[in-house]
């Protein structure tokens, strides 16, 4: 059952992007196509699942104080990996992505569940809370990424959805749209967190 909880919480009550907005920089850039997001959602969850497993096993090893340059050490070295990775075999969504493959190193969520939660538990739970939470980043990025391109571009992970006579607001694939679709999906999401626990407190 703990283990379940720790998972499901970073889908929602604990939604990196939703709930705790971190990860803001890549969650606004990437955005802009549905592709993108979710390239960039996989690849946060395989270094925030790698690095949560290598901390939770050698925490004990770790002089308390060189930890936090101790683990982006260790954080560094998935990224590189992930880099090389879509370098190698994804080329055209490395190209897009850029600079904000290797800015994952400083990414906000990465950092904090490794400290806050891998330094303190075992490996389980470590990989169930760095699976919950990769995987709520993961949807939250191509939620935004689908929603941008439909209304940008017409089209979802590049496939024509809309008619020919759909006007593009391609405001919507540029920086603006960004932070348009992500307060509106606040809002939303804000909205229904609310009736939920007003109905909760009903019962």
């Amino acid at each position: 059952m703990k283990a379940y909880k720790e998972f499901i919480k970073g889908l929602w009550d604990e939604n990196p992007v939703f709930r705790m907005l971190m990860g803001m920089c890549p969650t606004l850039a990437v955005t802009n196509a549905a592709v993108n997001g979710l390239a960039m959602g996989i690849a946060t969850a395989f270094v925030l699942f790698s690095s949560n497993i290598i901390v939770s096993l050698v925490k004990r090893l770790i002089p308390n104080e060189i930890r936090i340059p101790a683990y982006i050490i260790i954080i560094a070295t998935f990224v590189t990996i992930a880099d090389l990775f879509l370098a190698a075999y994804f080329p055209d969504i490395h190209k897009v992505l850029g600079l904000f493959i290797p800015l994952i190193v400083v990414n906000c969520i990465i950092l904090g569940r490794v400290e806050s939660f891998a330094s303190k538990n075992n490996v389980l739970y470590s990989a169930i809370d760095a699976i919950g939470m990769g995987v709520g980043f993961t949807w939250a990025l191509t939620l935004l990424g689908i929603i941008r391109e439909i209304f940008g571009m017409g089209s979802i992970f590049g496939v024509t959805v809309m008619s020919s006579s759909f006007t593009k607001w391609v405001i919507f694939i540029l920086p603006p749209g960004a932070f348009l679709t992500l307060g509106v999906m606040l809002w939303i999401i804000n909205s229904l967190s609310k009736t939920k626990t007003s109905e909760s407190h009903c019962h």
